[in-house]
């Protein structure tokens, strides 16, 4: 049988329309002849491009992905990513919302990488294992045993011998790299040769994959090589970063971005090493070195900040998603949220000398059925069969009732409750580029000119300098001679005696909600301060640092967005407390209007109540990598 998404979800979408300025960042840029190895459709912008992407994407090669029936290669994730119909392992048709992405990567798991599709295939050596049998059985309690137990030898480091067949997974992760090659564009679409190294900690020994997420995401600037460490090497992330930096010395460029800190049990941002050592400098520089990036929100759930580590911010509490993976245990908030690291590392760097959390933000989805849900109201979660229907992830009542009142209690009913109903339509990374390459992608990677978005494609610039004038922002030059002048995000800012002026910039997505207010987050040792910096109506309080209302809202019987809304914010801020001898950290972070959270959209469509624990509304977001300030000597 095959299943469609009912059509009543596009005939409730309403049109969000606005008047929207030119994007001068495009239009004013200066452009040049492209690099004689670049496309002709190539345009070399000095001032830079934005281009969005998706850096987290599985396919049938991941053990967590074929297991649930997805079957879809790299392949079809490109093509998906490129605005091709690509089909749900559920049996609907899954098209890329917003039209086609800049950038895409291919993460399979490294570990027993291929194995899975290798073991359901007849005449295979691997197909005769009894472990096969019970892999691909049609009782879903062998599915799930077969599959922990895998997860488990992926957590442990420990190697399930009969099932670990080292050539056939070099042989996979090459056919990646391959598709990789196939599908790059220059100067149209870009792709990099990427894996996932599947770190998992834990604190109790049940035999499962349950545990703190240390995932990581490893991408290749260029060439790769022709083996990819995983955690069946080893499970720690140390170790993944002494062999990049001697892939690095073999010529092969990479970095590592670490995802979900914030179900990673305390452990991403530790104040340790993962042996429990004290930290160093040497530690410090290596992170960096090996992990300029990380990932702030995706399908499981936000890591900016948490409400008990956030309590003035009224906007921490966003998507929060707390269970460890593959359990129902709750995640440890500290060491699991960017806003503290980033206050920990300025605190490491005054005591200390180091930092090792001076980190740009990117997004992605996790998508493990090849192509990403970055909308709410065309959503189709992550895994596959088990979540692929809007029953199955408990947005609508189960049974086909129409009431929320007695539900049944099961595993299915659990999982949903548990995880999938909290689980978010998100995200996506936008880099400043000159033009849309593997290296001047790659190259903004490094220098963390980056941002994050839940999903819609906001762009978002931001920069500091001493010598900004009031009227920068109405200035037709404004890129350039914000770069001219000052530094962009992912930058340091050298303290000269003056206070800084910062310069924001947030342009709407056309095919999303207006923008409702832009803030800077300033975070020090010891403190965060949320400033609201540009508003759609009006002007900041000079006390409170808040918009005023605008208005906005959601009619809940149709999803239909009230009030107004901005198409542009744009302002020249300086902060009103600085202390010229305060190291500081400040990021931008940009809000639309309220509009229906997914889960909202899926119960409209099905006409039931939405369900009650999860929020029906919600404020998509962007945020910027931080400009460090450091007090000049």
């Amino acid at each position: 049988m095959k299943f469609t998404r009912s059509a009543s979800i596009a005939a409730l979408a309403v049109a969000i329309t606005a008047c929207s300025s030119p994007d001068s960042v495009t239009e004013d840029a200066a452009v040049e002849a492209a690099p004689e190895d670049v496309s002709a459709t190539t345009e070399y912008a000095v001032t830079r491009n934005a281009y969005f992407g998706d850096l987290h994407i599985h396919t049938r090669n991941s053990f967590d992905a074929y297991i649930f029936n997805v079957r879809r290669t790299a392949d079809d994730a490109y093509r998906f990513a490129k605005g091709e119909t690509v089909q749900h392992p559920s049996g609907f048709d899954m098209n890329i919302a917003g039209g086609p992405l800049d950038f895409y990567a291919v993460t399979d798991h490294a570990e027993y990488l291929g194995i899975l599709p290798a073991m359901n295939t007849p005449g295979t050596e691997l197909s005769e294992l009894p472990r096969s049998k019970d892999m691909f059985s049609t009782d879903p309690a062998k599915i799930t045993a077969a599959f922990q137990g895998v997860g488990a030898s992926v957590r442990s480091g420990e190697k399930i011998d009969e099932m670990f067949d080292q050539p056939l997974i070099n042989s996979v992760w090459l056919e990646n790299i391959d598709a990789a090659e196939r599908h790059n564009e220059p100067g149209v679409f870009t792709t990099f040769a990427a894996y996932e190294f599947t770190s998992v900690t834990t604190n109790r020994d049940d035999g499962t994959f349950g545990g703190g997420n240390l995932h990581r995401n490893v991408f290749f600037k260029d060439a790769a090589p022709a083996r990819a460490f995983s955690t069946l090497d080893s499970t720690n992330p140390e170790d993944l970063w002494d062999w990049m930096d001697a892939q690095r010395a073999e010529g092969y460029e990479a970095i590592a971005v670490p995802h979900n800190p914030n179900v990673s049990d305390g452990q991403m941002f530790k104040l340790e090493t993962y042996d429990g050592a004290p930290l160093s400098s040497e530690y410090a520089d290596q992170r960096m070195r090996n992990e300029p990036l990380v990932e702030v929100t995706q399908v499981k759930g936000t890591s900016e900040t948490h409400p008990d580590l956030s309590p003035n911010d009224e906007w921490a509490d966003f998507e929060i998603y707390t269970r460890l993976l593959g359990s129902y245990d709750v995640s440890a908030t500290n060491g699991s949220y960017v806003r503290e690291a980033y206050g920990n590392g300025l605190k490491l760097e005054e005591d200390e000398g180091f930092n090792p959390f001076k980190f740009g933000l990117v997004a992605a989805s996790d998508s493990h059925v090849v192509g990403g849900a970055y909308v709410e109201d065309d959503y189709w979660s992550k895994v596959g069969i088990v979540d692929g229907l809007p029953v199955n992830r408990g947005s609508v009542p189960f049974d086909r009732e129409k009431s929320w009142e007695d539900q049944p209690v099961n595993q299915q009913t659990q999982n949903a409750t548990e995880w999938f109903s909290r689980w978010s339509a998100s995200g996506l990374t936008g880099v400043w580029a000159e033009e849309n390459t593997r290296e001047a992608i790659f190259d903004a990677f490094r220098r963390k000119e980056t941002f994050a978005t839940t999903g819609p494609r906001m762009k978002v610039r931001f920069f500091a300098s001493f010598d900004f004038k009031d009227d920068l922002a109405s200035d037709p030059d404004l890129a350039g001679k914000a770069y001219a002048q000052g530094v962009t995000m992912g930058s340091d800012l050298i303290g000269d005696g003056r206070a800084p002026s910062f310069l924001v910039w947030a342009l709407q997505d056309p095919n999303a909600a207006p923008l409702q207010r832009a803030q800077v987050v300033k975070v020090t040792s010891g403190d965060e301060q949320v400033f609201d910096v540009a508003c759609d109506s009006g002007s900041p309080d000079r006390e409170t640092h808040r918009c005023p209302d605008n208005g906005a809202g959601v009619d809940l019987t149709t999803c239909a967005p009230t009030g107004q809304g901005a198409a542009e914010l744009k302002t020249v801020w300086s902060d009103p407390g600085f202390n010229p001898e305060e190291r500081a950290s400040y990021y931008v972070r940009v809000l639309e209007n309220p509009t229906c959270r997914w889960s909202t959209w899926e119960a409209l469509a099905a006409g039931t109540p939405p369900r009650p624990d999860v929020p029906q509304t919600l404020q998509e977001r962007a945020y910027t990598s931080p400009i460090w300030y450091t007090p000049g000597n």
